[in-house]
């Protein structure tokens, strides 16, 4: 699943005043935890002498690609005392070495980490990861970036609790989870129109089928697309900070309450209506984008990332929006894209702290926007390249705003998207009462948080 992952970040200028004593590195604790580094930092890379930084990215895709070959570009230009070594990595392969790498004698000092608590969290616990918060203030971070994008890079330093504690990366690029709409097929229904409540949009999903359309197309061969769908529809029925305190596994939450019922019983009311695409359960992720692509189906929830794909094939016909709230505020499932983190055994954390900065300021987001890449900051104030482009910027810009993302649930234990996925085939075959997948879900759940302590 695309883990992961947003407008209006602040663009964040640079400190004016220079502290000029260098930082240490993080040193370990006999639990594993890496200590606070103390001391003031060096913000100016022209003045830290000649350095050579290993950098492991896996932008290998096509506007990924561009942008950080650009930007590295640019920083080796302005700061040629400053070599950057890259290491390029599929981001299967990312997550399949990079543990091994932070545990060997010669670790990158800059990379990218998977946020989730299968990667980041681990090497956390492990205390691989140097944690960012005095270069988060140093470089005023915290404008940049505002909490509802911080958490997702943030744990306690013992790895415990994700979403809150220290720093320990800063993303590029966003992800939401919205609402694209063929503006056609709804015409043909008579609407002409986004619905703007959530009351609304249900009404038009009778009304599309009324029509004799497909109200939603939904391929869930894979298990994790309905999760979106569910996280969507869960939003909706569900306080933020609950949903927020299920997706990142932190202690308090429960998954067996009236309003994720709710949520539950909606799905299934959806299949019994015909909502949703025939044999949902036996038709791919792929296949069902590309089949609405082509004309089938009024909506689609999925997440930007599709944006590229999607304008090219339907061009003026298409559209992005957040899912209509149900209350006063709309709610979206996102995230960001995989974050930067810095290993607390480098011997120039201030250079990898100023090229992670490097990349992610006010030019850096710009130059993202550009190649066709979701800048997780100054969202709404940045070009797209499309319409549908600056329908999503403006979609990811509205939510980080409102503050009103909310976390992936697979995020939430080392099991879960098994756990969750499977419990939602059974549930939208109607294998599966709403009380039974709920009580599936609590389960893993539960138990993580009662062993995570």
């Amino acid at each position: 699943m695309r883990r992961r992952p947003t407008t209006h970040l602040i663009a964040a200028g640079m400190l004016g005043a220079l502290a000029l004593t260098a930082c240490t590195p993080g040193s370990t604790t006999g639990t594993g935890a890496t200590d606070q580094p103390s001391g003031a930092v060096e913000t100016d890379p022209a003045a830290m002498g000649k350095v050579t930084l290993t950098v492991w990215d896996q932008e290998v895709r096509g506007g990924q690609a561009a942008q950080i070959e650009e930007l590295n570009k640019e920083f080796q230009a302005k700061y040629p005392n400053i070599t950057l070594k890259r290491v390029t990595r599929s981001f299967d392969d990312l997550k399949t070495t990079l543990g091994l790498a932070l545990s060997g004698n010669n670790p990158p000092d800059v990379f990218q980490a998977n946020n989730g608590r299968p990667d980041m969290g681990k090497f956390v616990q492990a205390g691989q990861l140097l944690p960012l918060d005095r270069y988060a203030e140093a470089y005023r971070w915290t404008e940049r970036y505002p909490e509802s994008v911080r958490k997702y890079s943030s744990y306690s330093s013992d790895g415990k609790t994700f979403g809150t504690g220290n720093l320990y990366g800063l993303p590029q690029v966003g992800e939401v989870v919205g609402i694209y709409a063929n503006k056609a097929v709804l015409a043909k229904a008579g609407i002409t129109d986004m619905p703007t409540t959530w009351a609304d949009f249900e009404a038009s999903l009778a009304k599309v089928k009324t029509a004799g359309q497909l109200p939603l197309v939904l391929g869930n061969l894979d298990k994790w697309p309905a999760i979106h769908v569910f996280g969507t529809v869960q939003a909706q029925t569900t306080p933020a900070e609950e949903i927020r305190t299920l997706g990142f596994g932190q202690k308090g939450g429960s998954w067996t309450t009236p309003e994720n019922q709710k949520a539950a019983q909606t799905l299934v009311d959806w299949v019994d209506k015909g909502y949703f695409s025939p044999d949902v359960n036996g038709l791919g992720y792929d296949p069902a984008w590309q089949q609405f692509s082509k004309g089938t189906g009024a909506y689609l929830i999925a997440g930007t990332w599709l944006q590229a794909d999607l304008g090219k094939a339907m061009g003026d016909d298409v559209t992005f929006v957040l899912p209509p709230p149900a209350g006063s505020t709309p709610v979206a499932t996102g995230g960001t894209g995989i974050p930067w983190a810095v290993s607390s055994r480098t011997k120039h954390p201030d250079a990898a702290a100023a090229y992670i900065d490097f990349i992610t300021d006010e030019h850096a987001m710009a130059v993202l926007a550009k190649t066709e890449n979701l800048p997780v900051a100054d969202t709404a104030d940045q070009k797209a390249p499309s319409a549908l482009g600056q329908d999503v910027f403006t979609a990811f810009g509205t939510a980080v705003k409102d503050d009103s993302l909310v976390p992936y649930l697979d995020y939430a234990t080392p099991t879960m998207s098994d756990t969750l996925g499977a419990a939602l085939q059974d549930l939208l075959a109607k294998k599966a009462t709403p009380q039974q997948f709920l009580d599936t879900v609590q389960k893993d759940y539960g138990d993580f948080v009662a062993q995570n302590g």
